[in-house]
């Protein structure tokens, strides 16, 4: 997988001289590249000069830091860009709330430009391999299917008894996944790379395990699924039908 001639990335970073970097970088592999240095600034290339492709946000940013600017992101209009999230911090606490808040990959500096561009392209790669017209239901606060209610913004379940179920992170996104692409096949490597990013490849099971647990979660039948079916040699399907409730 390469990129495209026409791949528009926007670089969100507060550091000039890494902007200056990576901009020369990309652009001498085939991008058009633009380079800004706050949130503020992020938003006027977006409405001036995209539409862009991808969004390589650094997380600790003047004013606005780039978790806030990604729960924005994908809470707006340009939710569907997918976003490669930078930081000077390594611990695994800052990854998981990066990718908890919509981040499709994440990368701690220093790194090579070399890597971030094999980033950016497993990034488009997963983003590309989607089925096409697939509809997205990620405006809507609760979403309906069979005798459940998904609230998306306190990410729980809720029965037709009126009982919560909490969700973790991986199930919730899991459950996100199907009920915005409800009766189309998903391989694994889809369902793995759209819940894990870039660690999907080394758990080549891990998605059977997160789906048994959803489940259980779901209260389904795993010899008889009423929703979540297997699909042999092809990967999961989401059998119900979903229904925006607001």
């Amino acid at each position: 997988m390469t990129t495209r001639p026409s791949d528009h990335i926007l670089i969100v970073d507060d550091d000039r001289e890494i902007r200056e970097l990576l901009s020369t970088y990309l652009v001498k592999n085939g991008l058009r590249v633009v380079a800004v240095p706050t949130g503020r600034h992020m938003r006027a290339a977006l409405e001036e000069s995209g539409p862009f492709d991808l969004i390589i946000l650094d997380l600790m940013l003047p004013g606005e830091d780039g978790l806030t600017l990604c729960r924005d992101l994908r809470t707006g209009k340009h939710k569907a860009i997918p976003i490669l999230m930078l930081t000077a911090r390594s611990e695994e606490a800052d990854r998981i709330l990066g990718l908890e808040m919509g981040a499709d990959d994440y990368l701690a500096k220093p790194f090579s430009a070399r890597e971030l561009l094999a980033r950016i392209r497993a990034v488009m790669r997963r983003t590309r391999a989607l089925p096409p017209n697939m509809r997205s239901t990620e405006s809507a606060r609760t979403l309906a299917f069979g005798d459940w209610q998904l609230d998306t913004v306190a990410r729980h379940l809720v029965d037709a008894g009126g009982t919560l179920v909490p969700l973790s992170g991986a199930e919730y996104r899991l459950l996100r996944i199907f009920l915005d692409h409800p009766q189309k096949v998903l391989s694994r490597d889809q369902l793995l790379s759209l819940t894990q990013g870039r660690e999907a490849e080394l758990f080549e099971r891990s998605i059977d395990l997160l789906v048994s647990r959803l489940r259980q979660r779901l209260r389904d039948d795993a010899r008889e699924p009423r929703y979540i079916k297997t699909v042999r040699s092809e990967g999961y399907v989401f059998a119900s039908g979903v229904e925006a409730v607001d």
